[in-house]
């Protein structure tokens, strides 16, 4: 199962295990989208053969459930149910507010991704890695390195990319599908969005609100707001930036990057949760409203 909203974290990770399943096992498993797939991401192998949560039985029992990158259960979303029902459960993880709540759990809050995190396990159990499992398991540890850029860009998980490459993995190739394959209208509603920003406390803080009206005007998808919060981060001056977008009238999401201040504790107080300097949380309030409360978070973080 990936986590609702999935990146090529959640997404590599479930495509590159349900591989190595299958190679090593020949056993073939059921994967789960818990929402619409970003488009970028439609290369990865095997994904064709996930399904949305609408065709499953949510009263099935199954007898093994993994969870691959779902730091807490209001990550699941309505598979909650799917997943409690197991007879076993295994949590695959690196976010260090993953309480490891399953029966078996494999969380390394100093890996860089879930990608990283199974293709150690993988080694450490010597199974055979084909191109196709470090197909999934790259893009996972590329996507959320932010093509190894961010701080958990670590000696570790330069290893284990390089041993993906190893595997036959084109570096080249999987750049450019996660980086260089946006339409027109993606770029434009980014623009956009980015035009819109606030700015406050001499620059230190960077927000830009995304209203629905917004995202149905440019026919935007559900992973529309993918990497804003990252462009006003890289303003010089900025040290948290923050994405506020609009889910419904009174409920908004959050999407927060800094480079100093541990945001992952601000997302905390509102139910949320993820990285020290990559967090978000849903909050059920206005979008206005939304972003004066984490305005006032962070600035009590900044004293």
């Amino acid at each position: 199962m990936s986590h609702i909203n999935p990146d090529g974290d959640t997404l590599g990770s479930m495509c590159g295990l349900y591989s190595a399943i299958f190679d090593n096992y020949k056993k073939k498993a059921d994967m789960l989208l818990m929402s619409e797939l970003p488009e970028i991401y439609e290369f990865l192998p095997y994904i064709e053969k996930a399904k949305p949560l609408k065709e499953y039985d949510k009263s099935r029992e199954y007898d093994l459930v993994i969870n691959v990158d779902v730091a807490s259960y209001d990550r699941m979303f309505e598979s909650e149910a799917l997943f409690k029902r197991a007879k076993k459960t295994i949590n695959i993880d690196h976010h260090i507010t993953n309480n490891s709540y399953a029966d078996l759990n494999f969380v390394d809050s100093q890996s860089s991704s879930t990608g990283e995190v199974i293709h150690n396990m993988l080694e450490e159990l010597n199974w055979k890695i084909s191109k196709t499992t470090a197909t999934g398991l790259y893009t996972a540890i590329l996507t959320d390195t932010g093509s190894f850029r961010y701080n958990n860009t670590t000696a570790k998980a330069l290893y284990a990319a390089s041993k993906l490459i190893e595997c036959g993995v084109s570096p080249i190739e999987i750049y450019k599908k996660c980086y260089e394959s946006n339409t027109k209208a993606h770029v434009l509603f980014q623009a956009y969005c980015v035009s819109n920003a606030v700015f406050s406390d001499n620059d230190k803080i960077a927000y830009s609100i995304v209203y629905k009206k917004d995202i149905e005007k440019y026919s935007m998808p559900e992973d529309c707001t993918e990497g804003l919060s990252e462009k006003l981060r890289a303003i010089k001056s900025v040290e948290v930036a923050f994405i506020v977008k609009q889910i419904n009238s009174a409920m908004s999401k959050i999407s927060m990057r800094s480079e100093s201040v541990d945001v992952a504790e601000i997302c905390s107080k509102f139910g949320g949760g993820g990285h020290k300097l990559a967090a978000g949380c849903t909050i059920k309030a206005t979008p206005e409203k939304a972003a004066q409360k984490i305005v006032q978070e962070i600035r009590n973080k900044l004293v």
